[in-house]
């Protein structure tokens, strides 16, 4: 029974499938003899529209692929060959004048080619033979084409062989120079990001020493009468070694004072004035009063309206006071300047000793080669700075000077201070900082000092020689990565916190840093 079963279904498989088979024959037959009508009825209809130049129908398209000229097959094949080639060796062409080979010897070949292959494909009898569609294509031309095209498709093919390994490398190496420059570019903007930031840091008080500022007054305020001002002879007394200190920070010059004290082999004789904002004077001199100087050194704090000396049409800063140091002290034959950012290692008192030979400032240059001279500080484009100073000449560095205020007074450098601050309100001497106002002020004025006297660089430089800091007599912090900041380098940080009475009240209550 099942047998008989699969037999009937094989059977009427077999039926169904002879069936399909002679409907799709009569469907194709169909076909054709509709074709067939179509193409007798209308032979135009195989034709190209004049205005479109293009056949219209699916049924002329098709005819025509049955019966086309088999040689304009071939003709049409070889023309795209040629055609995709020159839009190979043009594209090869681009990549060389990218690369900026314009006078190579690649470009010159690619750009030949070019032109052969123009001249092949746009050649009169070949165009027309492509154009031509009624016209039988003569076989001579055909294969005269064909060997052409082969020809310059072979010279193409080995020139992009022989240059593609090049080219890529080329290309590779622009993308890389390309990178560089765009990392080169972020650079630069990241360093001038960095520098606003560092410097921002630089000028800015912390918190903590602002604390400590305002506790230092609060003492004052609860306790007046600890803390009366004191005069001493001994302030006006030229025989002394006297200091110049201006800031507003305390921790800072308590560490300059401190360090300069304790390194002295006479501090007694020793007396610093200290000059601050009126703000800052209770607070300066609370912490001397608390923390009396090692050795029974003398301190002096005045705020800087204290002085009558100044430019009433100016607004002072402390930084403009340094100039107008043999004003502010009548009395004094000669003064050690100190910048708020050093520590003091040796005894200076040697310093007042130096023969200056009737110059006014006694600094440490700080030139080398090319490096740290007038004319990068200056601007000699400027006709009266290149008639006055030579651009060759060695700086030196601003943060301890030895001042002879007699030679001073005698070269009248303050006003030569006024002439250059007038000279440069629109910028073109100099852009920003001190330094080169004071390279022009002392101009032919300055002793070059033993370069052991005074080391700088410790606030940016992390290359510095310990031996030199060692043998120092004064460390600098010039930079913006002063000591008391979290930016500090932790490899001199030590070296000034040291000098910090870190066990007081007021340092401890405030959470400075150290």
């Amino acid at each position: 029974m099942g047998s008989a079963a699969r037999s009937g279904r094989a059977s009427a498989f077999r039926n169904f499938f002879t069936y399909r088979v002679f409907v799709s024959a009569i469907f194709t037959l169909l076909f054709l003899v509709t074709l067939s009508v179509l193409l007798t009825n209308n032979p135009s209809s195989i034709q190209p529209s004049p205005n479109s130049g293009t056949v219209p129908t699916y049924v002329s398209r098709t005819f025509l692929a049955l019966k086309s000229d088999p040689l304009k097959t071939r003709l049409d094949l070889i023309y795209k060959q040629a055609t995709d080639h020159i839009a190979l060796v043009n594209a090869y062409t681009a990549y060389a004048r990218k690369l900026k080979l314009e006078n190579s010897k690649q470009l010159q070949t690619f750009e030949d080619l070019v032109r052969d292959f123009s001249d092949l494909t746009t050649r009169p009898v070949y165009k027309q033979a492509l154009i031509d569609t009624d016209r039988p294509i003569d076989e001579d031309v055909l294969r005269q084409f064909e060997k052409e095209a082969k020809e310059r498709i072979k010279i193409a093919r080995q020139l992009i062989v022989e240059t593609k390994e090049s080219f890529d490398n080329q290309l590779k190496i622009q993308k890389l120079r390309d990178t560089i420059f765009a990392v080169n570019e972020q650079l630069t903007k990241a360093k001038k990001h960095g520098s606003v930031s560092s410097l921002i840091s630089a000028k800015s008080t912390p918190k903590s020493m602002h604390c400590i500022a305002m506790r230092l007054v609060n003492e004052l305020i609860a306790h007046p009468e600890n803390y009366a001002e004191e005069r001493h002879q001994a302030f006006e007394d030229p025989t002394l070694y006297h200091y110049a200190i201006f800031s507003d920070n305390v921790i800072a010059v308590s560490v300059a004072v401190n360090s300069s004290a304790r390194n002295a082999v006479e501090p007694t004789k020793h007396v610093f004035h200290i000059v601050t904002n009126r703000m800052m004077v209770p607070a300066m001199r609370v912490w001397f009063k608390k923390h009396p100087v090692h050795g029974g050194a003398l301190v002096e704090v005045k705020a800087l309206e204290d002085f009558d000396v100044f430019d009433a049409s100016r607004t002072m800063s402390l930084d403009d006071m340094v100039y107008y140091l043999p004003e502010m002290y009548p009395s004094l034959h000669q003064i050690l300047y100190l910048d708020d950012d050093v520590v003091v290692q040796k005894d200076l008192s040697g310093l007042w000793w130096i023969n200056m030979e009737g110059k006014v400032n006694g600094a440490v240059e700080i030139c080398f080669g090319p490096f740290h001279r007038f004319g990068q500080y200056l601007n000699f484009s400027n006709p009266i700075v290149k008639e006055r100073f030579n651009p060759k000449a060695c700086a030196w560095a601003f943060g301890m000077n030895m001042f002879n205020l007699d030679a001073w007074r005698r070269e009248m450098n303050t006003d030569q201070y006024r002439y250059w601050v007038n000279m440069n309100k629109d910028n073109t001497i100099w852009k920003t900082g001190r330094l080169p106002l004071g390279l022009m002020t002392f101009y032919g004025t300055t002793k070059p000092l033993d370069k052991s006297w005074h080391v700088v660089g410790l606030g940016h430089n992390p290359s510095m020689s310990m031996d030199d800091i060692r043998q120092a007599a004064v460390i600098h912090f010039s930079g913006n990565m002063k000591p008391w900041l979290d930016i500090a380098m932790n490899q001199f940080k030590e070296l000034w916190t040291k000098y910090v009475d870190s066990d007081t009240e007021f340092v401890q209550a405030c959470n400075f840093g150290l």
